[in-house]
């Protein structure tokens, strides 16, 4: 008799359904990156092993499928994460590269550990990271800078979750602060050679027991009445800027020890973690993360009883580390095993006639279709404001053309939002902001008269139309900008609009 087969442990046989099925989730992926302006890239499955010894220590060999071919004399691994080689790809052109640069990848990743429910040895991840800052030599403008690319982050992280048709409830979004916390355990005694074991601690505190998290502190110096009460501290400042003048917040201040200048990085966390659009997103500084390379802002998506959806965070050194310049740069990785069981427990996988209708519907447009150009006295946050509207598109609560409330569609029927992007330039001369525009292939400008309202240029047709749109209209309302967009990029069909 024949032997049977099965194939490896931790992987998966994959049919026509199933493929679909993870279409319908690399294809949500790909969109969400797009409509946020991140261009795509690829690199190799396997790299040289020191490429992850030297970030993480030769402890993680254990962690990897590692080989060398018969007959060789050089180790490899296949990848069990994306970042390094985001690191070493990016060292290799960082002066040609602009600033920032955004780039995103999803691909098949390994790990060699024991398979269980969400995590295989065989997967699929999505990478987002935004590299470098603008205007780095201005003291002024550096901490807004780094705010604003953990902003833009956080914030495709959430569109792709909700575009998926998950909400408030379904997830929960938190972040920290690498600094803070490290702060906090300087201040309760940790000392910096257990600094690194200690976060990796707090990282696992979630799956043991109250008795196994004390026990490992006492061994690193610390203990969870002392702990607590200052992180619990630092989580209410950051959420509440206000108190940052009053007796309590000096004290705190002074039980840290005054090592560095923790209101930059409280508001760090505040700014781009706080937002009217996503109010499922959180701050709590316990969150940690246990890789040794974030250096800054934090944050995981948690869905209840699975393990993380997503993480990621500032990895200010890493790219300095793979023989580039030193390069700030924030991101965030997500796996489809997670993704997937969450979206089946929560009933939001289509199936049949719907799967297929949603994999085949058009993707974002790899061509950028607005890019706002502030003029007069508009301000970044104007400028972050009406390019997240058009990002998200129509509203999930608002009417359409039609009659129709999007949210009481499926999620692979909702309209989807533009590929909207803007200028990262210091300038503010509008002739020259258009001309960044043109540089990215851009087929309108949205010129912001002011923070309510907007002319649309065609960048094609160089034809400039001087009707005063509404920013914020609904995209049914007469003179709103969003239903002019999709009129003039001829998806009007999507939101129920004639014409």
């Amino acid at each position: 008799m024949a032997k049977s087969f099965q194939g490896p442990r931790g992987t998966r046989d994959l049919y026509p359904e199933d493929v679909l099925r993870r279409r319908y989730i690399t294809r949500a992926w790909r969109d969400a990156s797009v409509r946020f302006g991140f261009e795509e890239i690829e690199g190799p499955t396997f790299e040289p092993l020191e490429l992850y010894t030297v970030k993480s220590g030769e402890g993680i060999v254990s962690e990897l499928f590692s080989f060398r071919r018969e007959g060789g004399d050089d180790d490899y691994a296949l990848r069990p994460e994306f970042t390094p080689t985001l690191a070493r790809m990016y060292a290799a052109r960082a002066r040609q590269l602009p600033k920032p640069t955004k780039w995103f990848t999803a691909g098949a990743y390994f790990r060699a550990e024991k398979p269980q429910r969400g995590r295989l040895r065989e997967f699929l991840q999505w990478n987002v990271d935004y590299i470098g800052l603008v205007d780095e030599g201005d003291d002024n403008r550096f901490p807004s800078a780094v705010a604003h690319a953990d902003w833009e982050i956080a914030h495709c992280c959430i569109h792709l979750l909700q575009s998926l048709g998950l909400s408030q409830g379904d997830v929960v979004v938190r972040a920290g602060s690498r600094p803070i916390v490290s702060s906090v355990l300087r201040a309760i005694g940790v000392r910096s050679h257990e600094m690194e074991p200690a976060l990796q601690l707090l990282d696992a505190r979630p799956k043991m027991t109250t008795l196994q998290f004390e026990e490992r502190a006492n061994a690193l110096s610390f203990s969870t009445t002392d702990l607590d009460p200052l992180l619990n501290a630092a989580t209410t400042f950051a959420l509440e800027s206000d108190k940052w003048d009053t007796p309590g917040y000096q004290v705190f201040l002074k039980r840290l020890g005054g090592k560095f200048d923790i209101d930059q990085y409280l508001g760090l966390v505040a700014a781009a973690f706080s937002s009217p659009d996503y109010q499922w997103l959180g701050i709590d500084l316990t969150i940690a993360r246990g890789l040794s390379y974030y250096t800054g802002t934090v944050f995981e998506v948690i869905a209840e009883g699975e393990r993380a959806v997503a993480g990621g965070g500032r990895y200010d050194g890493l790219i300095e580390l793979c023989g580039g310049p030193s390069t700030p740069a924030v991101g965030f990785a997500m796996g489809d095993v997670v993704l997937g069981l969450l979206l089946d427990d929560k009933g939001l996988m289509p199936e049949g006639a719907a799967l297929r209708e949603a994999v085949a519907r058009a993707g974002a447009s790899v061509r950028p279709e607005a890019f706002v150009v502030p003029t007069g006295d508009v301000g970044d946050d104007d400028v972050r404001r009406v390019v997240a509207r058009l990002r998200r598109g129509a509203a999930l609560d608002e009417t359409l053309g039609d009659g129709s409330v999007p949210g009481e569609r499926k999620a692979w029927q909702r309209p989807a939002g533009l590929h909207a992007r803007h200028s990262y330039k210091s300038t503010r001369n509008p002739k020259k902001l258009i001309g960044d525009a043109s540089n990215q292939f851009a087929r309108f400008a949205v010129i912001l008269e002011s923070p309510d309202e907007a002319t649309i240029r065609d960048l094609d047709a160089r034809d400039q139309d001087d009707t005063r749109y509404a920013v914020a209209g609904g995209v049914a309302e007469k003179g709103s900008l969003l239903g002019a967009l999709y009129r003039r990029l001829g998806r009007g069909a999507e939101v129920g609009l004639s014409g």
